[in-house]
């Protein structure tokens, strides 16, 4: 029965969206590395440093939530990647190791290339940490614990509004509840103040992505536990939220992430289903899927659709040029790079 409803929702998504697709086409496709500097890696990022010039990061170990998890990092220059680099190993002395999660890149409108990331033994005990660099990433500062409380973006990037304020989408885990919050920051980045999210609401939400409208609007879309990607709309620029509600976009437990484009639309990169017994089951399929108003989506391009496997935690942005740069967990091993580019 939660098939057929399942069904009827992703038609419901395609032929609800009352607008023109715009057609997806592919550029390129490549993995970050051939060869593994690490046996798993997932949970990447990826953000232009200059027009044409890249950066990613993911985590990578032997396996998630092992103490030998680090930061890695790569550059791609005329459109070669570099060679993985460790930034981070989360080591606390000579006989205290920590595992590494879930790096966010970020350049600010001053030009700060900002690698946030968290250390900790979970995901219910983690801190955030960040590095920053003022000359493209040729050079990095030491890394600094954020303060308690503030734990950085939790997967997806920061956005900053034309104002110049940064508002970074974060959330906590416990073991009964999942709770979205903003971290905001007025100056650049230096200092940061927590504001949480309708923390009544019954849905279990976090790694949220913040999309822009017209007129201050903003909707954060966010991972759930009940089966659909949720939502929740600010209309003062995020200085105050509504309440979560769910949308009509399946999710089976897992990572997503969304970007405005320079034109106004909305790109979203989600797996298009629910969960299975299984906690990876479902992340067989990745989609992408545009939408003008926040409301009405629809899938115009398969990035994977396989009967299984794992393809999940995507990361998307805009490059100067227009095209839309997307990376994500390619069966725990690699981390695939696509370039589309949308005709509207």
């Amino acid at each position: 029965m939660l098939q057929r409803f399942s069904f009827f929702l992703c038609l419901f998504a395609l032929s609800g969206a009352g607008f023109a697709q715009p057609k997806a086409t592919l550029i390129t496709q490549e993995f970050i590395f051939e060869n593994p500097p690490v046996p798993s890696c997932h949970a990447s990022t990826i953000v232009e440093v200059t027009p044409g010039t890249w950066m990613a990061a993911w985590f990578g170990g032997t396996e998630e939530g092992n103490k030998d998890v680090g930061i890695w990092l790569a550059s791609q220059k005329n459109g070669t990647w570099s060679k993985p680099l460790l930034m981070d190993e989360g080591i606390m002395s000579e006989k205290l190791r920590y595992p590494c999660w879930n790096p966010v890149l970020f350049k600010s409108q001053a030009g700060v290339l900002f690698l946030f990331y968290k250390v900790g033994p979970s995901p219910r005990e983690w801190w955030g940490m960040v590095r920053t660099s003022t000359d493209n990433g040729a050079n990095w500062s030491k890394a600094e614990r954020l303060p308690d409380g503030v734990l950085g973006p939790i997967k997806n990037k920061p956005t900053q509004l034309a104002n110049g304020t940064i508002l970074s989408p974060s959330s906590t885990e416990t073991k009964t509840s999942w709770k979205a919050h903003i971290e905001r920051s007025e100056d650049g980045g230096k200092t940061w103040t927590v504001e949480p999210i309708d923390h009544k609401t019954d849905l279990d939400v976090i790694q949220g992505s913040i999309l822009t409208y017209p007129g201050n609007r903003l909707q954060m879309l966010c991972r759930s536990k009940q089966n659909q990607i949720a939502e929740v709309w600010s209309e003062d620029g995020g200085k105050t939220w509504g309440t979560f509600s769910k949308t009509h976009l399946l999710n089976p437990n897992s990572g997503t992430d969304a970007v405005t484009l320079k034109n106004g639309w909305q790109v979203l990169i989600y797996n298009p289903t629910i969960r299975g017994k299984d906690w990876d089951n479902g992340r067989q399929k990745l989609h992408v899927a545009v939408s003008k108003d926040g409301m009405s989506w629809a899938d115009v391009h398969v990035l994977e659709n396989q009967p299984r496997g794992e393809y999940s935690y995507p990361a998307v942005v805009q490059a100067a040029d227009g095209n839309v740069h997307i990376t994500y967990t390619w069966e725990r091993r690699k981390v695939r790079h696509v370039v589309l580019a949308l005709d509207f």
